[in-house]
């Protein structure tokens, strides 16, 4: 027993439950949290077993009485596939805390809410059991809510709304799918349990006819999670509305949830998708609507915090193109390269678009307005800010020496055999990405300086740190992808039964 990704949870809870005490600042409190976090969360990267693979860190507690009725258990630990996660969150954490101010309104509470939504993410990478797989997710998604209504900006409460419901009846459909799948799943006895779904499930013993709806009650599920058109029009208006801090944790870091539970579920135990009925054509389309159809959405927006958020929702287009891909190679060893790619993409894409929004909020600090047609000329007044909001952008675009480069090419090589005509499309996306991208930079830092501009004294980032904390993983990865291939294809090749 190894209690290392319970010790992750617990750490940001305890946090929480110190703050109201009043002996530190709840900022400094919630500094401490992130940084205990990140450095386990390296211990457990350097600890894990290349050679041995699998699952490791493992925590295992039946509930007794519970158990004996309902069969779920604290089960946590994490393999190549999730570990490469919970080192991305413990980063976007304690970069999103850094970033945070001191003198926040209602400060505990902010903190306390941004506390929660970390171990709520950990909570759900980590954990082995889709019980709490399930509800830890539902923890990170609650004070998001929250944080939204109370500290954002624009028409905030609004906003909140419309979050709630959407990924509300996201979660409601999703929470079909799973019990469909526990009680369609062929196990005996009945399990929630991840590891012990993987060894008694092969290929195809879920009845055709079963997975296929299972498979379409996921992919609105996490699909409304994650962005996927149509069910995206929560994600732009609530990262423009979301304290930078908020939009950090969730577009970096609880956005992938989605991704990850179709890689946990679809991938190894739906059986392949072709055929008459297939969904897999459903999700081809839709995918091809994320990056064509919402990145001529995202040239069009003049609000630069619209502008990262319709962003976002576009690249998850390319993450669902490596799950195509994976299920069209259904258990076969094509399918390792496509969902390698989509493992490094979530890690490259939470770091980016956390560095991006992070910026952004410094920028809306400064100025107070992220309208790209009412700023512009910042470039020889904050040259630190204009640095880091380039790197943001080159790895954003998909250049290479990035983490984002590395994971699209993976995808793209992964899925031109199974599916050539999305993948022209998708790679037409990054010449849309780049066109608002590179025009946002020469809006924003060096057209002719604006009025507002002009007029204000403006302060450069000052605060570099959290800013590195993201960007050196983001070139490290970029320039060694090793550093995490060398973990998931072999937890990736356990998944498919290779």
């Amino acid at each position: 027993m190894n209690l290392l990704p319970v010790l992750m949870i617990f750490v940001p809870v305890l946090a929480a439950l110190l703050i109201p005490l009043g002996l530190f600042s709840p900022r400094r409190v919630s500094l401490w949290a992130g940084g205990i976090n990140l450095i386990i969360a390296l211990k457990m990267y350097w600890m894990y077993q290349l050679d041995v693979g699998g699952y490791q860190f493992v925590t295992r507690i039946p509930l007794s009485g519970v158990h004996a009725f309902f069969p779920i258990s604290l089960h946590f630990g994490v393999d190549g596939i999730s570990l490469p996660l919970v080192l991305l969150t413990a980063i976007v954490t304690l970069a999103a805390v850094a970033v945070s101010s001191e003198n926040i309104r209602r400060a505990k509470e902010f903190y306390i809410y941004l506390l929660l939504i970390s171990a709520g993410a950990i909570g759900a990478f980590t954990a082995l059991d889709l019980f709490f797989f399930y509800g830890f997710h539902e923890v990170a998604l609650i004070p998001t809510f929250l944080m939204i209504g109370i500290w954002g900006s624009h028409d905030r409460k609004t906003v909140a709304t419309q979050i709630t419901l959407y990924l509300s009846a996201g979660s409601l459909v999703l929470l079909i799918g799973l019990l469909l799948f526990y009680f369609h799943a062929p196990t005996h006895p009945p399990t929630f349990d991840l590891v012990d779904l993987q060894q008694q499930l092969g290929a195809g013993s879920i009845p055709l006819a079963s997975s296929q709806a299972i498979f379409l009650l996921l992919l609105i599920g996490f699909g409304t999670l994650v962005s996927l058109w149509p069910f995206h029009n929560w994600a732009a208006p609530a990262y423009r509305s979301a304290p930078p801090s908020v939009a950090m944790m969730h577009a970096g870091v609880l956005k992938k949830f989605g991704i990850y539970g179709l890689l946990r579920l679809a991938e190894p135990f739906l059986p392949q998708m072709h055929g008459a009925g297939s969904y897999l054509n459903l999700l081809l389309i839709l995918l091809v609507f994320n990056v064509v159809w919402i990145g001529y959405v995202t040239i069009a927006q003049k609000d630069l915090g619209l502008m990262l958020g319709f962003s976002s929702v576009m690249h998850m287009g390319y993450l669902f193109l490596g799950i195509a891909a994976g299920l069209s190679f259904f258990r076969e060893p094509q399918a390792i390269i496509p969902l390698t790619g989509v493992v490094l993409l979530m890690v490259g894409h939470g770091l980016s678009t956390a560095l991006l929004f992070a910026l952004s909020g410094e920028i809306r600090q400064r100025l107070g307005t992220l309208n790209m047609t009412e700023i512009g000329g910042l470039a020889s007044k904050t040259p630190q800010l204009v640095l880091l909001f380039v790197i943001g952008a080159l790895a954003s675009i998909g250049v290479p020496g990035f983490a984002n480069f590395t994971g699209e090419i993976l995808i793209f090589f992964g899925s031109w055999h199974a599916s050539p005509c999305p993948t022209v499309f998708c790679i037409f996306g990054l010449i849309i990405s780049a066109i608002y991208m590179l025009r946002a930079v020469r809006n924003v830092f060096y057209a002719e300086p604006s009025q507002l501009v002009a007029s204000k004294e403006i302060k450069d980032v000052t605060v570099i740190w959290p800013y590195l904390l993201l960007i050196v993983p983001l070139l490290t990865i970029g320039f060694w992808p090793k550093t995490i291939t060398a973990m998931a294809q072999p937890s990736i090749e356990r998944l498919l039964g290779l």
